[in-house]
């Protein structure tokens, strides 16, 4: 039996359905919004594993190529590994619903979400959020949504939401939220210097929609008719934790008291071991094996417990953080520029124990990357690619490669710094920025930023202003709030928010925020906001001590890119007959050329000289040849009775035997070796536009 829900939205019907598809999942929604269609799935294992003190949720966002009617490219025509597209979805997905389950609830739960149809102007994105919750709305999991995305951008002064991709490029703000009936709990997103009460009237504008999409999911859960699994909250063994705390309270105070990351890791752990040996004694004579257990596991919970509160009760009892700062206190920042001799630009950024080396790399449109998906195929002028290796927190585990972290982290840095590239007009370059994470205690991605501003800086990219960012944390108590300026690791492992923000001295250029607890009073977010400005007009003071500009000139380890413009209809003229025409240019001068879509020819070398003879000849493929004149050229092919000599890229004429030489020449061979660079004379060209050639008619007569 179908089951339906659906309101307007942009004059177009927004449904949720259930009970006709992919009826043995645990929950099935089916989005429909015009031509887009999601299914999400949402399947709970009966029972929790054994020993699993961990909630193991797990969100797979794809997209088939079919939707849009593709096939995709390769030579394997089938959907491998997922994009970075689908990895960030997945991600932006799972934040504003992994914290909406009870903290007793550990099965293991797979939501699946697949955009199944979709059309080339819209995006699937958001819309994953608020599926994956209607597929858990009509499940039994204990699910405390409903949650729903929206996308809100600004466009000409007027906000918008789910606007489709050609207008995104339009906007001044574009964020992705995700929420709540009573508050937004995700943000996601970049803006091009904007405000901070611009961002927060955007969140206000999305909210709105949030509201209503929620508002639909409750309807749709009431038809569906689930009864939800009963979680029975955790008994707690009073006894036993008045016992751990009266045991490890003051030794596990007193080893929070050192500031340094390493050494207070290693007071904290030497203090929760000393009490488990004392604590260890009573439970060895728990005779049930499965009691001594269970209740070893409790110690170690309660060790936690107290390391948390520990935390949290200072920062509320003392003002003092962990490491000794106050509440709004930026860690000890360092800059140095220039670190590496053959790169084209790199920076180290150091903020406390996080550190960042970054690096740039200029190249031309040919290192642009390639994207391709359901929404078409693209290329980027400028990305980040971030790395985080074990050895910056200290650690030895397996390492896969790239991960959904690095790639995270990574599209965050990138979308802080993006909107201040300057053009391809400008700045004729594709570049790469690598961030290296060195050391990491807190926000790794707001280093990259920075770095990845001084890197750039450092190349010469001649961005108008630097980018910084900051990261904000939040710690309540019941009514009371601290708002913490640049958090470190254990301030985020411990505390209720983690809150991006990164911009220039002029405004915000990307924005992300993630909570632990279901809403997030106004007044907060304007007081993070106001904050995090100060921090971030602070460490933008520290990097302009070390560099507060672009370098005047691009590195000298770069190419130099000369550009000029020919009528697009020529493109394939210049090209070639499979590439013929423009790789002869490339042999002859040894640059690189790559050709945009509307005629734009980028040249790059590290050598002038190559470059303008580069120049020349693309200008000379298109000028017409004059009778009489003598031009260089390349002999590309010899016969039995003559030498045909390129004199144009493209263009080539033919040289009689008898137009060699003054003096006899029996073989061609004799007097001209293919690739040999010779002057030659125009001497005719006929209607068909056949060039007669004369290498005689340049040589000066022998007198004897």
């Amino acid at each position: 039996m179908l089951i339906k829900e659906s309101l307007s939205v942009n004059n177009r019907e927004y449904s949720i359905e259930s009970g006709l598809w992919a009826k043995q999942a645990g929950g099935t929604a089916i989005l429909r919004w015009g031509d887009i269609v999601i299914m999400a799935n949402a399947t709970a294992a009966k029972e929790a594993r054994e020993g699993v003190d961990f909630f193991p949720l797990t969100i797979e966002y794809r997209e088939k190529f079919y939707s849009v009617g593709s096939i995709p490219g390769g030579f394997i025509k089938r959907e491998a590994r997922p994009s970075d597209k689908e990895i960030l979805i997945s991600r932006v997905t799972d934040r504003p619903i992994r914290p909406l389950f009870p903290k007793e609830y550990v099965n293991e739960l797979q939501i699946f979400i697949t955009l199944l149809s979709c059309n080339k102007i819209d995006s699937g994105d958001v819309h994953a959020i608020t599926a994956a919750s209607a597929a858990l709305m009509a499940s039994e999991v204990p699910f405390q949504g409903p949650v729903a995305g929206v996308r809100v951008c600004r466009v000409d002064g007027q906000f918008e939401v789910f606007t489709d991709l050609e207008r995104q490029g339009q906007a001044d703000i574009n964020v992705a939220l995700a929420g709540t009936y009573d508050a937004v709990t995700m943000i996601e997103g970049h803006a091009k210097e904007v405000g901070e009460e611009d961002m927060l009237a955007a969140v206000d504008f999305g909210h709105a929609k949030i509201k209503e999409l929620c508002e639909m999911q409750n309807k749709f859960a009431e038809k569906v008719g689930k009864e939800k699994i009963v979680v029975p909250p955790k008994e707690v063994n009073e006894e036993l934790k008045k016992k751990v705390y009266n045991i490890a309270f003051d030794s596990l105070k007193a080893a929070n008291d050192y500031v340094d990351k390493k050494a207070r890791s290693e007071k904290i752990s030497a203090a929760k071991d000393e009490a488990m040996k004392k604590i260890i004694v009573d439970l060895e004579s728990i005779e049930d094996e499965e009691e001594r257990e269970k209740q070893t596991g409790e110690v170690k919970s309660f060790l936690s417990d107290i390391e948390v509160e520990i935390v949290r009760d200072q920062i509320f009892n003392d003002h003092v953080r962990a490491d000794g700062r106050k509440l709004d206190e930026i860690r000890d920042i360092s800059v140095e520029v220039g670190v590496l001799p053959s790169t084209h630009g790199s920076a180290v950024f150091t903020r406390g124990e996080t550190q960042a080396l970054g690096v740039a790399t200029l190249g031309t449109e040919n290192d642009a990357q390639s994207v391709d998906d359901v929404n078409g195929q693209s290329s980027k002028r400028f990305y980040l690619h971030y790395n985080f290796l074990p050895f910056c927190v200290g650690e030895v585990r397996r390492y896969g490669g790239v991960g959904r972290r690095e790639v995270g982290h990574g599209r965050l840095a990138e979308s802080a710094l993006m909107n201040m590239v300057p053009d391809a007009k400008k700045f004729p370059y594709v570049i790469r920025m690598v961030s290296e994470i060195l050391e990491s205690n807190g926000s790794s991605s707001m280093a990259s930023v920075c770095v990845g501003s001084l890197a750039m800086m450092d190349a010469g990219v001649p961005i108008e202003r630097a980018v910084a960012g900051i990261a904000m944390g939040l710690i309540t108590k019941g009514d009371q709030y601290a708002v913490l300026s640049d958090i470190a690791g254990l301030e985020d492992h411990f505390g209720d928010m983690d809150f991006k923000v990164a911009g220039t001295e002029k405004g915000i250029t990307a924005f992300q925020l993630d909570l632990k607890i279901q809403g997030l009073k106004p007044e907060i977010m304007q007081k993070a906001l106001a904050q995090a400005k100060d921090g971030r007009m602070h460490i933008l003071s520290k990097m302009g001590e070390a560099l507060n500009s672009a370098r005047e000139d691009i590195s000298p380890n770069a190419p130099r890119i000369t550009t000029l413009k020919i009528d697009k209809e020529k493109i394939g003229e210049l090209i070639g007959p499979g590439g013929k025409n423009i790789k002869s240019i490339i042999e002859r001068t040894g640059v690189d050329i790559s050709v945009g879509e509307e005629g734009d020819v980028s040249i790059a070398s590290n050598d002038a000289a190559a470059a303008a003879a580069a120049v020349e000849l693309i200008e000379s493929q298109f000028a017409e040849v004059e009778v009489n004149k003598v031009y260089k050229g390349i002999v590309k092919k010899i016969t039995d009775f003559g030498a045909f000599i390129e004199v144009f890229p493209g263009k080539d004429g033919l040289c009689h035997i008898s137009k060699l030489s003054h003096k006899r020449v029996v073989r061609v061979e004799d007097a001209v070796s293919e690739g040999d660079e010779v002057e030659v004379k125009i001497l005719a060209v006929d209607r068909q536009g056949r060039i007669s050639l004369s290498m005689k008619d340049v040589e000066p007569v022998e007198v004897s």
